[in-house]
């Protein structure tokens, strides 16, 4: 099992950028595809994007592609998400998960095929 604490969150105009991490205990970090998810107020939970046990393998939700970058050391255990360009509709609490299946070779994008979730960090973008 690993347990992931995330941060980094805060609020920011339209346009910066904000980096948040999220540190993983335990022994299988490195054994998991890793993912970033976010929920606003009053919606459902969705994918942001995600990144291989290995690292070499990443994938985005439209909304975010070419705006974040995930990325992930495992030997420091922890998970990053760089997010630029911010914009309104980024608006939400991100969470980080870890994939309920070690060492997949293939990236799931639906949070029910995630586990293992952190409490969450506050993203407020300001217009």
């Amino acid at each position: 099992q690993v347990q992931l604490v995330e941060s980094g969150g805060g609020l920011v105009q339209a346009g910066g950028s904000l980096r948040l991490s999220c540190a993983a205990s335990g022994r299988t970090f490195s054994s998991y595809n890793m993912g970033w998810f976010r929920q606003a107020p009053g919606a459902e939970r969705e994918f942001v994007a995600a990144i291989i046990w290995s690292g070499g393998v990443t994938y985005y939700a439209d909304s975010v592609k070419g705006r974040f970058t995930i990325s992930r050391d495992n030997a420091k255990k922890t998970l990053t998400l760089q997010m630029n360009s911010l914009k309104p509709e980024d608006t939400a609490v991100y969470y980080c998960a870890a994939d309920l299946r070690p060492k997949l070779g293939f990236l799931r994008v639906h949070r029910h095929e995630y586990g293992s979730w952190g409490q969450g960090t506050q993203v407020t973008v300001s217009s």
